[in-house]
C-alpha cells in the first residue's frame, strides 16, 4: 500500500546521459597539479558534462577511482609546458580564458564565455604563473565570501565548467 506522505518524486540513479545538439567546444588547460587526485576530479566532471579535452602538463597521474569511467571520454593531452599550446589554440580562434583572482578579472556570475574558449586552470598554491596570464585574453574569478580566500583547484574547475555548460547548453 503506498505511503500518503509519497511525493512526485522518485529517486533514480545514473540515468542515461543527456544528449548534445553540438560537441562542447571547451578545452581545459591545467599546468602541472600537487595532487593527482584534483585532476582525477578535473577529469570526472570533463566527462560528465560533454567537455572531451583536457591539456595537462605532465607528470601526471589519474586516479581511476576518482575519475571513474571518464578516462574512457576525455582526451587527456601531456605537454611540457601550457603557454606554446595555448598560443596555438588562439591562433585557431580559441578564446583563452584564465580562472584566477587578478586585477580586470570579471566575476564567473557576469562572465560570458566565448563558444570556443579554452579554460585555463592555476596550481593548487601559486595559482596561474604571469607567464600564463600573459597568454589569457579574459581572466574570470570566482567571488569568494569566507575563509579560505580561494577555492580548491578541482572544485573551482567544477564551478567554471558548469557555468560553460549552462551559458552554451546546446
Amino acid at each position: 500500500r503506498p505511503d500518503s506522505r509519497m511525493t512526485k518524486f522518485a529517486h533514480q540513479r545514473h540515468k542515461p546521459p543527456s544528449e548534445l545538439n553540438r560537441q562542447r567546444e571547451l578545452i581545459i588547460a591545467c599546468p602541472p597539479l600537487r595532487s593527482r587526485v584534483n585532476l582525477s576530479r578535473i577529469v570526472r566532471v570533463a566527462g560528465s558534462l560533454g567537455v572531451h579535452r583536457i591539456i595537462a602538463c605532465r607528470p601526471f597521474t589519474i586516479d581511476p577511482t576518482v575519475a571513474r569511467d571518464a578516462t574512457e571520454h576525455v582526451a587527456i593531452e601531456p605537454r611540457r609546458s601550457l603557454p606554446p599550446v595555448l598560443r596555438k589554440l588562439k591562433q585557431e580562434g580559441y578564446a583563452i580564458v584564465g580562472l584566477e583572482q587578478s586585477t580586470h578579472s570579471t566575476s564567473l556570475f557576469e562572465f560570458q564565455f566565448p563558444a570556443r574558449s579554452v579554460l585555463v586552470l592555476g596550481h593548487e598554491r601559486t595559482g596561474i604563473s604571469e607567464e600564463l596570464l600573459a597568454v589569457c585574453d579574459h581572466v574570470a574569478e570566482i567571488p569568494v565570501y569566507g575563509r579560505p580566500m580561494s577555492y580548491n583547484v578541482a572544485s573551482a574547475a567544477t564551478m567554471a565548467v558548469y557555468e560553460y555548460c549552462r551559458q552554451w547548453s546546446n
